[in-house]
C-alpha cells in the first residue's frame, strides 16, 4: 500500500488556475467515485478551497508509478485535457504525503500562518469521503491521526493565539478594553471579506450583539444573517452608533463615513462610556479627529502594523516547535504503516505453522488408531513438529552463510532471540 499527496495550492499556482482545479461542493462525491473506480486508486479524499485542491490517495502501486494517471484525471475531470499544468502542482508520495498533511491541518501551509479554518474544511472533506465509501482503512487512521496531531499543535503551541491579520488584530485589541463581551454591542461597517472575518472573529469571541452597516442593505443583510446580526444602511448609522460599544469600518469609501460631530453625538447619548473603534479602511472611514474626543479610543491600520508584526514573529516561533511535533507524528504513523507488512508476515507465518502442525497432528492421531504406544507417538509428534518448523529457517540461514551474507544471519539471531553465549551441547 502507497500513498500520494497531490495538488495546487497559493504558492505554487495563481488563482487563475486554482479556480480550474477547484471542485464545487456539489461535485465532489461524484468525483471520489471517478478517482476510486480508477485502476491505480484504491481510496481517496478531496480537499478544495480558495487556496489549495489537494488529492490525498491512496494507492495499489508506488505513487511514482500512480502520479501521470492521477493529474491525467485531474485534467480530464476538469476538461484540460490540452493544458499543460504540470508546472503548478506538487506530489508527495509516502512519509512526504503523510508530512503534508500534518502541516495543512496545523496550518503550517497556510497563506495566514497557523490559521484553523483550514482543519475544519479538511475534516469537511474527510466526512463526505467517508459518506461516499472512498475511504478504507489507511486513509481512515491517517485522517484520525492528522486531526490529533493538530490538536496537539494547538494544545502545545501558540500557533493560533497572536493576531497576523487586520480582522484578527482588531478584536484582540478590543479585548483589551471589554473583557465580558457577551454584554457588549459591535458595529461593523462594510460588508467585505475584512469584515466578515472580523464577525467570525468577534463570534468567536462571544460578542453579545452585531450590527451590520453597508451601503447596500441587502449585502449586509446577508452577512448580518450569518451571524445573527442586524442590517442598517449607512444612513441609519448615527441613529444606531450610540449603541456601539466597539465599532470596527472596511469600506471603499472615497469619503469618511463617520464625522467628529455624529461620533461626539454618540459619546453624549452613552453619557461618555468608552467606545472602541478600528479604521480599516485606506482612504479612512473615520475622520482622524474622532481620536482626540475623550472615551474614543481609535485605531487605524498603522496602529496594528506592530501588534501583527509580533503577532506573526510569536507564529513563526510556535512553528518551529510545531514542526517538531509533526516531525514525531510522521514517524509515529510510518511506523504504523510498516507495522501493517509485518501483520501480514506474521499471519502468512502463523497459517504456515499451523499446517505443519495439522499435518503432524494428522499422522500422530493414524498411530494411535493403529495401537501404537502413545509415549512413543507423542515423542515422534513432538520430534517431527520440531524438525518440519525449523527445517526451512535452517536452510535459509545455511545458504546464507555459504553466499556470505552475514547480516541475513545477524538478522536471525536477532528474530529467533538466539543467545550465541549459551554453550553448545
Amino acid at each position: 500500500m502507497s500513498l500520494l499527496a497531490l495538488g495546487i495550492n497559493h504558492k505554487t499556482a495563481p488563482v487563475n488556475i486554482r479556480e480550474k482545479l477547484s471542485f464545487a461542493p456539489e461535485t465532489v462525491p461524484a468525483a471520489l467515485t471517478d478517482i476510486t473506480a480508477q485502476d491505480v486508486v484504491n481510496e481517496a479524499v478531496i480537499l478544495s478551497t480558495c487556496n489549495r485542491t489537494e488529492i490525498y490517495c491512496q494507492l495499489n502501486c508506488s505513487a511514482e508509478q500512480a502520479g501521470d494517471s492521477v493529474i491525467q484525471w485531474l485534467k480530464n475531470h476538469h476538461n484540460l485535457v490540452d493544458t499543460d499544468i504540470t508546472d503548478y502542482l506538487y506530489l508527495h508520495p509516502e512519509r512526504e504525503a503523510v508530512r503534508h498533511m500534518l502541516r495543512v491541518a496545523s496550518g503550517l501551509d497556510s497563506l495566514v500562518l497557523g490559521e484553523p479554518q483550514i482543519l475544519g474544511q479538511l475534516k469537511s472533506s474527510f466526512a463526505i469521503a467517508k459518506e461516499q465509501g472512498s475511504i478504507g482503512q489507511l486513509l481512515h487512521k491517517l485522517f484520525q491521526h492528522t486531526f490529533s496531531c493538530a490538536k496537539q499543535v494547538r494544545t502545545d503551541t501558540a500557533i493560533g493565539a497572536s493576531p497576523v491579520s487586520v480582522a484578527f488584530a482588531s478584536v484582540s485589541l478590543a479585548k483589551q478594553i471589554f473583557s465580558d463581551f457577551d454584554k457588549h454591542t459591535s458595529l461593523l461597517i462594510g460588508a467585505g471579506e475584512t469584515i466578515e472575518l472580523v464577525a467570525r472573529h468577534l463570534q468567536e469571541t462571544g460578542i453579545g450583539r452585531i450590527i451590520i452597516a453597508n451601503r447596500t442593505v441587502e449585502k449586509a443583510h446577508a452577512l448580518a444573517q450569518e451571524f445573527n446580526g442586524y442590517a442598517i444602511g449607512l444612513d441609519e448609522i448615527p441613529a444606531h452608533l450610540a449603541e456601539a460599544d466597539i465599532v470596527i469600518s472596511s469600506t471603499a469609501s472615497q469619503l469618511p463615513i463617520l464625522s467628529k460631530d455624529v461620533v461626539t453625538r454618540a459619546v453624549k447619548a452613552r453619557k461618555h462610556a468608552p467606545i472602541f473603534m478600528v479604521d480599516i479602511a485606506v482612504p479612512r472611514d473615520i475622520e482622524a479627529e474622532v481620536g482626540e474626543l475623550e472615551d474614543v479610543f481609535l485605531y487605524t491600520v498603522d496602529d496594528l502594523k506592530e501588534i501583527i508584526d509580533e503577532g506573526l514573529k510569536s507564529r513563526q516561533e510556535a512553528a518551529l516547535k510545531a514542526e517538531d511535533i509533526i516531525d514525531t507524528e510522521v514517524t509515529h504513523f510510518m511506523n504504523w504503516l510498516r507495522s501493517l507488512d509485518s501483520v501480514d508476515t506474521m499471519r502468512q507465518f502463523r497459517m504456515q505453522a499451523e499446517t505443519i502442525r495439522d499435518n503432524v497432528l494428522l499422522n500422530a492421531r493414524k498411530q494411535l488408531q493403529n495401537g501404537k504406544d502413545a509415549e512413543s507417538v507423542v515423542e515422534e509428534l513432538a520430534r517431527q513438529l520440531t524438525n518440519k518448523l525449523i527445517h526451512s529457517p535452517c536452510v535459509q540461514i545455511k545458504q546464507a552463510g555459504m553466499d556470505g551474507r552475514p547480516e541475513l544471519i545477524d538478522a536471525a539471531i536477532e528474530l529467533f532471540n538466539i543467545n550465541r553465549d549459551e554453550p553448545k551441547t
